[in-house]
This record gives C-alpha cells, structure tokens and sequence, in this order.
C-alpha cells in the first residue's frame, strides 16, 4: 500500500463524524457565492489511451452469453440477433452542437476497435438506426426510469407511442435486427447525451443485458463506466464475427466461442465456457432502488443498506459489496456522515485490491478527498486527487474529473498556492462545461466544492 494511502486512511477513519463533506440532489449545504467571472471556453476529449482487455477468453465466454441470451428484466432471449450487411445511422430532432462530434467519434471506434461496418447517414434517409432526439420531459412522462433508451421496430418517437404494448417492441420475439430507434434528451449535459450514445448504440448493435460483475465494461448498470471500453468492443467485435447468424441458439453460439475468441483476444489463454456467477434477484433489486431518481432520500438510503446486507449475508467480498458500500456511503452522506465515511473507507480498500477497479476507486477517492478538505486536510485532499486523475481522464469522465479538479483548487489555495489553484480552479470549469452542462450548474457545483474549505465563503 503508498504511504499517502496508509496517512490518508488513518486520517479519515478518526474523522468519521467530521460535517457533510459536499452537497447533493438530496440535502444541500452552505454554499459558497457564485463565480463572478465568465466561464472558460468547453474541453473536451481526444486521442485518449486505453487499456487493453485483460481477460481469460474463458470469462469473456461466459460474460458474452451472459450478455447476449438474457434481457435486463431477467427474460431470457431464446435466439441470437445482429444487424445484417452495413449498419446506417441517421439523427433526427433537435440535437445539440455536441452530438455530432461524439457521435462522429463513437463511429469511428466501432469501425475501428469492433470491425462493425458503421456510417451516419443523412437525416432524409431510412438507416438502421435512428437516434431521435426529443426533450427529457417528454422523453420521461413517458418511461419515468429511463435516461435514454433503444426500441425494436420503429423508427421515431411516434412510432414508439403507436406500439408501446405491441409485439412489434417485445425483444424476445426478435429474430433479426433491421430497424431500431434510440430516444436521448437533448436538453441535458453534453457528457449525458455522449453517454446516452455510447450505451444504447452499443445495446443497440449487440448485448442487451446489464451485468454487475463487469467493472471494466458499459454493459453494467452501476454508470461507472459511461463510454465504451477495450472489453465492450472486444464483445461487440466477437458479436459481429462472421461465424455467428441470426437465430442461433444459445449452445450453437457456445460451441463457436473458443475458436471466435481464440482469435479475436489470443492474449486470453484457454477458451472453455465456465459457469455463471451467482447472482441474487434480491440484491439486484435492492441496487435498482437505490438507483431509483424518483424515490426519496431515505428510501433510497434504505435500499442501499438493504445492497449491503445481502452482500454481506452471500459472503461477497468483490465488487457488488464494495458498489453496495458506495451507494450507502453516497445516501448517507446529508444524514450520517460517519456511516458515509465508514463506508466509503471500506468500498475503498475492496476496489483497490481489485485489479481493473481503478475508475471505481477514483469516484471514492473524489469522495473521501471532499471529507478531506472539509476537515481542512488540504495536503491529503491534494494527494487524493492528483493519484485518480489519470484513470477518470482515461474513462473520459468530464463530471468527475471537474470535481476532482475543483477540489484539488480548493486544496491548493489553503496551501497559500493561490496562482495555481486559480489555473487548476480554471480548467475544471473547461471540463464541468461538458460534464453539467449550463452554467448555472457548473456555478453551482463550483460553490457547492468551494464551501468545503474551512472559513471559505466565496469564491474569488
């Protein structure tokens, strides 16, 4: 273990009753008065380096199966299902500036890292698949619990409306994909609707399931991961292997796999398909409450401590028990904040044992950076933020990294670095402009990070 880690451990653990670190959706504290300047000009991602998929061709087998026969609901898909030939891609709607370039850049990757012949195509035309985008109100008076989301068989937001109970949407009665329509708000922050591209083209084009177990991967519902990483297109790139067809089953799929992936991932060593991992409907229930936006707080805090209990009671020591820590941390965070405290020390020390958890141990650190500064420990908030950089920068995570670096700006100026702090305090408004979205968020969330300093009460 670093020595930082060791001090930084053992400060938080005698801080376990310091004052609520930050503000959330929740409960908000004192904030610090609004920037005064403007706002410095978007960043924005390029040519960013990731990591190679690091798994046995044995575990992605059982991952791919996993993905590909199974519905999030839990229905199992009784056959295999892909686009045919070259995919086309059409937006309709009111898009914002953003899309185009993220979207520019998300094709490019899948012709690229997945082998997936993949165009836009002008909005005049018919494509395989059309990304409508419509207004968040509309989009949720509709399907309350969904960002975003990609529907079977239509090709715009009335044609959704038309066959919202029809068989024409059931995915269980697939038998080819020839024509899908993606809903994304265009009225949220430029990362929601990169992250509403990534996820439900991905979808759109291969798995339609959701997996716990997949820290390294989009295909999971705990939105660490918010782009499509070295696994996700190893998946889709074996998706799409010309030894697969439309209305395989689930054994002939199987029986295909260890010659697919002894090609496609050679690194990956032997290729026989082992047995699922267990899995609780109780606690996979207990998470989505939690996740839950539309419930309250306590509720919310509830579900996650009901995550906990039921890790804890199967004996898990991996990531579902350190993700259901997180979430109790982050619910208990404007009522208990010596639980929060407690568990993200504990969420902490199970992700950074696990090899490939490095993005989910930096959005603890960013956690326990803000208990940090509160408590006016600027050197240990210092030192929590610059050894989590490069993993968020890598996962081209604009939200998180702004916070980081607000923090960091915040440290820097109790140091007495205060021209520093003002670059640093500069560059995280650049990224919060693509990660919140309008500038009353990013000021807000600028005042809520600047509140944290001992005696801070507005911000220069």
């Amino acid at each position: 273990m670093k020595l930082w880690v060791k001090s930084v451990l053992g400060f938080l653990a005698l801080s376990a009753c310091a004052a609520t670190p930050y503000s959330t959706p929740e409960q908000r504290i004192e904030r610090a008065a609004p920037l005064s300047y403007a706002l410095p000009p978007m960043k924005v991602f390029s040519g960013v380096h990731r990591l190679p998929a690091r798994r046995s061709n044995v575990s992605v087998a059982r991952d791919f199966l996993d993905l590909s026969f199974q519905l999030e609901s839990g229905r199992p898909l009784p056959r295999f299902t892909r686009f045919e030939g070259p995919v086309t891609v059409r937006v309709t709607g009111d898009a914002p500036p953003s899309l185009g370039p993220d979207l520019a850049r998300l094709l490019q990757r899948l012709r690229n890292e997945a082998g997936i012949p993949i165009r836009r195509a002008p909005t005049s035309q018919n494509a395989s698949i059309t990304i409508d985008v419509i207004p968040r109100k509309q989009l949720q008076g509709l399907v309350p619990d969904a960002a975003c989301f990609v529907a079977p068989g239509v090709s715009d937001w009335a044609g959704y409306k038309r066959n919202r109970n029809a068989p024409l949407l059931d995915w269980t009665r697939l038998e080819t994909r020839d024509q899908l329509a993606i809903f994304i708000p265009g009225d949220v922050a430029p990362q929601e609707i990169r992250d509403c591209l990534h996820e439900e083209l991905a979808q759109a084009l291969g798995p339609l399931n959701d997996l716990y177990r997949l820290s390294d991967s989009i295909f999971n519902d705990d939105n660490f991961q918010t782009v499509l990483t070295s696994f996700d297109m190893l998946i889709l790139r074996t998706y799409y292997s010309p030894d697969l067809y439309n209305g395989m089953s689930q054994a002939q799929v199987a029986a295909r796999l260890p010659a697919i992936l002894a090609r496609l991932n050679p690194e990956g060593g032997a290729t026989g398909i082992p047995r699922g991992s267990q899995r609780s409907k109780t606690w996979d229930q207990a998470v989505r409450n939690a996740l839950n936006p539309g419930s309250e707080s306590r509720r919310r805090l509830t579900a996650a401590r009901n995550a906990v209990r039921i890790a804890t009671d199967n004996n898990w020591q991996d990531g579902r028990l350190a993700f259901s820590l997180y979430l109790q941390g982050r619910f208990s965070i404007g009522r208990e904040p010596g639980q929060a405290l407690s568990s993200f020390l504990r969420a902490d020390q199970i992700f950074r044992a696990r090899p490939g958890s490095e993005l989910q141990s930096a959005h603890v650190a960013m956690q326990l950076a803000a208990f940090a500064l509160r408590a006016g420990q600027a050197r240990t908030a210092l030192d929590m933020v610059n050894a989590n950089l490069e993993p968020v920068k890598r996962a081209e995570n604009a939200a998180l990294l702004a916070t980081l670096l607000m923090i960091k700006a915040e440290a820097l100026e109790l140091l007495g670095q205060a021209d520093e702090a003002q670059s640093v305090r500069l560059d995280s408004l650049g990224w919060a402009r693509y990660g919140f979205g309008s500038d009353a968020e990013v000021r807000e969330r600028a005042g809520d990070i600047a509140a944290l300093a001992p005696g801070k009460t507005r911000v220069q």
